[in-house]
């Protein structure tokens, strides 16, 4: 059967999700509603957002600096308004005018040249880097995967994207060797599968050859894309953070003041930590806590490239956040007269030349652009996470502890040690976009993800002083995570309080409950509560990620 080249070589991809999680959804937000969501959630936002570091400069000075460098750009990153406007503008939202925006544009229609009896040269690279791709970034040689034959440097090409299919066993992978061939026929891998799975048209910097036998570098200059934002990558470091738009709104919902102490409980990268230290100016003290090694040393680097003085990093589980005055050892730190463990200040930051020197050459590849860390799901481990793990297996070990560097490992703090605490915890992410892949997610791993984040809510809620502030957000849809934990909190702790958030720009929450087939019962939030939240709807006006936020004021703890 001939296909139509025209609804082939285009990119009109369709989110694929297990099936009961689908009807979770769709009862949580109506078929109509959540349709919309995952449409919108396989595109990326039409903006760039990008919080200004005021220590350093001003809006305004960014806003120039930023024009000129997109104007003297080459190609797609030369971008321009429909109606002749500047494409960065300040964030009107009171409160928020040190937040940039950088409009794109998109999704475009893309001549690929192809016929049916000639097709185009085609580059097939991997999903991760293809969202890394719709984001702004180029195509890096880690994420390729396959090529047409008699590729040359040179060589205009079609950027296509390899997406996983179902196993036989329920699993997922791509199923494809690493330098497969491509014909461009029916005959090649999932030929059917990769319509409307195209990208955008590049040229190759390097010879097939070349790509599957350097270990990196650019592949292909993709300079005619389905969308068409820029890349930040190396521009203005240290006055600038790319950052999403929810993201810094959970930073003023914690409403942090000078000379509080203040926890971030699930730190890296660092882009909360660095948007409350400079809501505080900088004035007081913030513990920036992570459980991996190398992710307190990214929230390090960044905190020195940013001159913040007022963050202390110290690796930590945030299970095991909490430690009880007659559980303290005598080897630990004790600062003003609270348990911080052992903590890397400013002064023991590396100089920003060591930091700069330090980068490895892998995180330039679109691969390391969008890796996130995913719980295990609390006790009872998923067939998701097993297939999770598999994969995690088969594509070698992460970055390792070789980066260098000082982390102190802290042995938790007693109750009633900070003033404010943000949870921003780790989550099934079922918000970020753009997304191609989501068919790993079950209803059994999303519960499990909720179980997870109450274990770190119970933990952080005896660490927030009385009187204090405890922020919890997550970057995800799924009600498990998000309603159903603050009903959690909320029914467990009496002493809690859903409190006002400023600015408020999300809508609000679900409300009621979701019976499920097993006989499990979900409760979410009580009529009057909805508006006391902010839900990010990716399908919005605002064009944001889906992104969740509560804020509790703490009672009394009697």
């Amino acid at each position: 059967m001939e296909m139509n080249p025209s609804s082939r070589y285009c990119y009109d991809p369709v989110l694929r999700w297990d099936p009961q999680v689908e009807d979770y959804f769709n009862k949580a937000y109506g078929p109509d509603h959540f349709a919309r969501i995952s449409k919108a959630l396989t595109h990326p936002s039409s903006y760039s957002c990008i919080r200004v570091n005021t220590v350093k400069t001003t809006s305004d000075a960014v806003i120039e600096k930023l024009t000129k460098i997109l104007n003297e750009s080459e190609g797609s990153l030369k971008l321009v308004q429909s109606d002749g406007s500047c494409s960065v503008s300040k964030c009107r939202i009171p409160g928020l005018e040190y937040v940039v925006f950088v409009h794109g544009s998109g999704p475009h229609r893309i001549d690929y040249g192809s016929e049916l009896d000639s097709p185009p040269k085609e580059v097939l690279v991997s999903r991760k880097c293809a969202e890394a791709v719709l984001r702004g970034a180029q195509v890096y040689v880690p994420g390729v995967l396959a090529c047409t034959a008699h590729v040359e440097k040179g060589d205009a090409v079609a950027v296509c994207v390899a997406m996983e299919q179902p196993g036989d066993e329920g699993d997922w992978s791509v199923n494809m060797t690493r330098g497969t061939t491509l014909q461009g026929l029916p005959s090649d891998p999932f030929y059917c599968e990769r319509s409307g799975l195209y990208i955008g048209m590049g040229t190759t910097m390097l010879s097939r050859a070349g790509m599957f036998r350097v270990p990196h570098g650019v592949a292909v200059d993709l300079s005619n894309r389905v969308f068409r934002l820029p890349s930040f990558h190396n521009v203005l470091e240290g006055e600038i953070f790319l950052q999403n738009l929810p993201s810094i709104v959970a930073a003023h919902a914690l409403d942090p003041q000078k000379g509080e102490r203040v926890l971030d409980m699930c730190a890296a990268p660092g882009g909360k930590t660095t948007a409350i230290a400079i809501l505080m100016n900088d004035e007081g003290q913030i513990v920036a806590a992570d459980r991996s090694h190398n992710k307190v040393l990214d929230v390090q680097k960044l905190s020195a490239e940013m001159s913040l003085k007022c963050i202390t990093t110290c690796k930590l589980d945030a299970l095991k956040s909490v430690c009880l005055p007659n559980a303290l050892s005598d080897s630990t730190t004790l600062v003003n007269g609270d348990n911080i463990g052992s903590v890397t200040s400013h002064s023991e930051l590396p100089s920003n030349e060591e930091i700069a020197s330090g980068r490895c050459e892998a995180e330039k590849s679109c691969e390391e652009i969008d890796s996130t860390e995913q719980p295990n799901g609390g006790d009872n481990v998923s067939q998701a996470e097993i297939r999770k793990n598999k994969t995690r297996l088969k594509n070698g070990r992460g970055r390792t502890q070789s980066q260098g560097g000082r982390a102190g490992k802290s042995q938790g703090f007693p109750p009633n040690s900070f003033d404010r605490v943000l949870l921003d915890a780790p989550c099934s992410a079922l918000g970020l976009r753009p997304r191609l892949f989501a068919g790993l997610e079950t209803v059994i791993s999303l519960r499990n993800h909720g179980r997870y984040q109450r274990k770190m809510l119970d933990q952080a809620v005896q660490l927030v002083r009385v009187g204090g502030i405890l922020v919890y957000s997550t970057c995800t849809i799924n009600p498990s995570e998000n309603e159903a934990v603050v009903r959690y909190a909320l029914d467990k702790y009496k002493f809690l309080s859903l409190a006002p958030q400023h600015p408020r720009i999300g809508g609000p929450g679900l409300v009621g409950r979701c019976e499920f087939p097993d006989g499990y019962i979900e409760e979410w939030l009580k009529p009057g509560e909805e508006e006391m939240v902010q839900k990010f709807d990716p399908s919005s006006e605002l064009d944001t990620i889906g992104f969740f936020i509560a804020k509790f004021s703490v009672g009394p703890k009697d």
